[in-house]
């Protein structure tokens, strides 16, 4: 039933977008006349006539967000909280709280408190469950409940929230919120500087421009660009910063699409602010979009050694079209394309497998091509940076570990337990990480459930499992066991990597994020990697040449 209505009655629904967005017609305007009539027909009937109380504005919403889902991750509906939220992401300022936080199963957590804002002040730590915000218990309130932490500048709130078992009512008085670009920089040693640039905000090429002068200004003869774990964001700020380091009017990167008006392509065009010096970009599974446009034009220049591991691999582009009552859809309109002509997309959203999963492109089916010196790049799965390092990999159980927080949990229950008076005090060894090894195994591991698993799951709760016997079941469970037990195993396989996770949550507890990048100037694998192949000039022009 679900695929009959995504297919017969959500179709129209972009169709409605279509029409009212002023895009131009196809030749098949009958047919989506039709479909829009049938929709709008079927709608009326379903809110008149429905047993239960329908909210139509709920209906559509979940009707469009459906529909999207089939195409790709990135063309989105966004109702009026959205646009707004997509305003402060670009804008990178805001007024509130100041803390990022998640919203999972009827409850907000907190997942870092930005240091010196109001959550910060009140004593807020990462892990508090935020239940109470105002009048509105958050268990009860369906609408986006993080809009409800936002307001103007001065106005206060009062928040309960949980730690340990144990409430707590604290009022803030909310500020604005600056959102930097480049969290951190600073120089390694006496010759080398360090630029972190987190997002691709308006303010993301001005603040590397900033600090690429500003560590010249204090010494610096080579540089360190780290893009890894940056989601990417606006087009042009990615085009600028490449352009501090190559001259006005290079292309770095071409856009492509059925819609003539799309097909662009973007060149330099400032005047840079250092072409020779020495440069390193780092990138890892979580650097995408932009961090991809300057990681992969900087690489096809031979401007930049890459290090590292292979970027997420997104070469899809987006732009916003305007609804009506202040709705926007922000669309897939184009591919983009590096300066030696290589798309990176790593999955194929419109050729899916059986279960209608995207299917990534095979390393056997990747096309060479030629940087500017000549040497051989490839399309098709990221960018592979010219020196890998495994550590910086992040296996799908590792980020599994990740996204349903039990790395998270694991160091909100550490910081709980332990102190350290300075960074120099901090260390994580093997009991520890036995620890969380430990704590793994006692959750039941359901937080990471294989599809294997899901499909035999299905398969004994059938009638026919049981119809087969106790001896067929025993066998599944067996089965189940040992999928189980290499789960388990895994925590062995993917330590070095889950660790270096587990360091940064633990020390971003203590020394906030600003400590992080300290900590990371003198003991990150990829940074000293780094560091080691600007300070020797013949390794890192060979690397190049």
């Amino acid at each position: 039933m679900k695929k009959i209505f995504k297919r017969k009655i959500i179709i129209p629904v972009l169709a409605i977008t279509i029409l009212f967005g002023a895009v131009s017609f196809k030749s098949d305007f009958f047919e989506i006349a039709k479909q829009i009539e049938i929709f709008t027909t079927m709608f009326k009937q379903l809110n008149m006539n429905y047993v239960d109380e329908t909210n139509p504005a709920e209906l559509m919403d979940g009707a469009i967000k459906e529909m999207l889902s089939d195409l790709d991750p990135y063309t989105k509906f966004y109702n009026e909280q959205d646009v707004e939220a997509a305003k402060i992401r670009n804008a990178g300022e805001y007024s509130g709280i100041g803390a990022s936080v998640r919203r999972n199963k009827n409850k907000i957590t907190i997942i870092e408190p930005y240091k010196d804002y109001p959550a910060d002040k009140a004593g807020m730590k990462a892990g508090d469950e935020i239940i109470k915000i105002g009048d509105i218990i958050i268990a009860n309130f369906k609408e986006d409940t993080g809009e409800l932490l936002k307001g103007t500048a001065n106005s206060k709130v009062t928040i309960v929230y949980k730690r340990q078992g144990k409430e707590y009512t604290t009022e803030l008085t909310r500020s604005k919120v600056e959102i930097d670009a480049v969290p951190f920089y600073k120089m390694i040693d006496d010759k080398t500087g360090y630029i972190v640039l987190a997002k691709f905000n308006k303010k993301a090429s001005a603040q590397t421009k900033e600090a690429l002068e500003k560590l010249k200004e204090d010494g610096a003869e080579r540089i360190i660009l780290d893009l890894r774990s940056n989601p990417g964001g606006l087009l042009r700020e990615s085009i600028d910063i490449v352009n501090l380091f190559v001259p006005k009017g290079e292309v770095i990167v071409v856009t492509k699409s059925k819609v003539k008006k799309y097909n662009r392509t973007y060149k330099t065009r400032k005047s840079p602010v250092d072409t020779e010096i020495p440069l390193v970009v780092l990138v890892n599974g979580r650097s995408a979009s932009a961090s991809e446009i300057v990681s992969g034009a900087l690489q096809d220049l031979d401007r930049a050694v890459v290090i590292g591991a292979r970027s997420f691999g997104k070469g899809l582009v987006q732009q916003p079209k305007k609804l009506t009552y202040g709705t926007q859809i922000k669309i897939t309109i184009s591919r983009y394309y590096t300066p030696s002509g290589r798309c990176i997309q790593a999955l194929d959203y419109w050729n899916r497998d059986e279960e209608g999963k995207a299917v990534r492109t095979d390393a056997n089916d990747y096309t060479a091509f030629k940087t500017k010196k000549g040497r051989t790049v490839y399309d098709g799965g990221g960018i592979n940076p010219d020196i890998e390092i495994n550590s910086q990999k992040t296996s799908d159980f590792t980020k599994s570990l990740m996204g349903n927080l039990v790395i998270f949990d694991y160091a909100t229950e550490f910081y709980n337990q332990n102190s350290f008076a300075t960074m120099n005090d901090f260390s994580f060894d093997d009991s520890n990480y036995n620890a969380f090894k430990q704590s793994v195994v006692s959750s039941g591991m359901d937080y990471y459930e294989t599809n294997t698993e899901k499909e035999l799951q299905k398969i004994m709760n059938t009638k026919e499992a049981e119809d087969f016997g106790a001896g067929v079941s025993k066998e599944y469970s067996e089965l189940l066991a040992s999928i189980k037990q290499s789960k388990l195993e895994a925590l062995d396989t993917y330590k070095a990597q889950i660790e270096q996770e587990l360091q940064n949550e633990i020390l971003k507890r203590y020394f906030y994020r600003e400590g992080l990048y300290e900590y990371q100037l003198t003991h990150d694998e990829a940074i000293k990697s780094a560091t080691a192949l600007l300070a020797n000039k013949s390794e890192y022009e060979a690397v190049l040449d």
